[in-house]
């Protein structure tokens, strides 16, 4: 059986139950399709294609091997584990659907990317004096001793890339589905950008 999907953000909006407000994140989880099913090392794993694309945006191989298995080329592929590949065949679709009896989901995405950026903002720093001639509002000040140990010790915090990284909000609950449009509703919020690419998965921890 599947129980995960990939999937893009659409954004966020509210719902209103009856006196109370949910915030909720639009997903379009799927359509996948199976791409290909195999058993290593006695786990059974289901690759999954999400997507369409033109066949010019696919390298031959990759062409030639979604031809065989008479699927449209596919811009993102992923493999997942299952308990099960009973049922289940090549080329088969996949959609929101099998959320239907899940309450809770484990999202997981690629933060918002913001750049290079400094201390304060990428760290939460409080900052130096911001008046009486100082120099160093913002600057990153002392960053270790010299003599000893005379260096900075690794994971020291400082200026630098900040986001684009990997991230999952686990236990989001699922508030509503929509297999028609292939929508998935969650409370609260999931990481990155609109348009993000998205790993839907049943909760570990519920």
């Amino acid at each position: 059986m599947i129980t995960a999907l990939l999937g893009k953000k659409i954004g966020m909006s509210q719902i209103f139950k009856e006196d109370s407000v949910i915030p909720v994140t639009l997903i379009e989880a799927g359509p996948c399709y199976i791409l290909e099913i195999k058993e290593v090392n006695g786990k059974k794993k289901v690759t999954l294609g999400f997507l369409e694309v033109k066949e010019k945006k696919v390298k031959k191989p990759q062409l030639g091997f979604f031809k065989k298995i008479g699927v449209k080329p596919l811009k993102y592929i992923k493999e997942f584990d299952v308990d099960s590949v009973e049922g289940l065949k090549i080329g088969q679709k996949v959609g929101v659907e099998i959320f239907k009896d899940i309450k809770y989901v484990d999202v997981t995405g690629r933060s918002k990317g913001r750049g290079f950026s400094g201390g304060m903002k990428r760290w939460g720093w409080s900052g130096g004096p911001d008046s009486h001639g100082s120099t160093s509002h913002r600057r990153i000040g002392s960053a270790g001793a010299t003599t000893d140990p005379g260096r900075v010790w690794p994971g020291h915090h400082m200026p630098g890339r900040y986001g684009f990284e990997k991230v999952t909000v686990q236990n989001l609950e699922v508030v509503r589905i929509e297999p028609e449009d292939n929508l998935l509703f969650v409370k609260g919020a999931v990481p990155g950008a609109r348009n993000t690419l998205l790993i839907i998965r049943k909760a570990k921890k519920k």
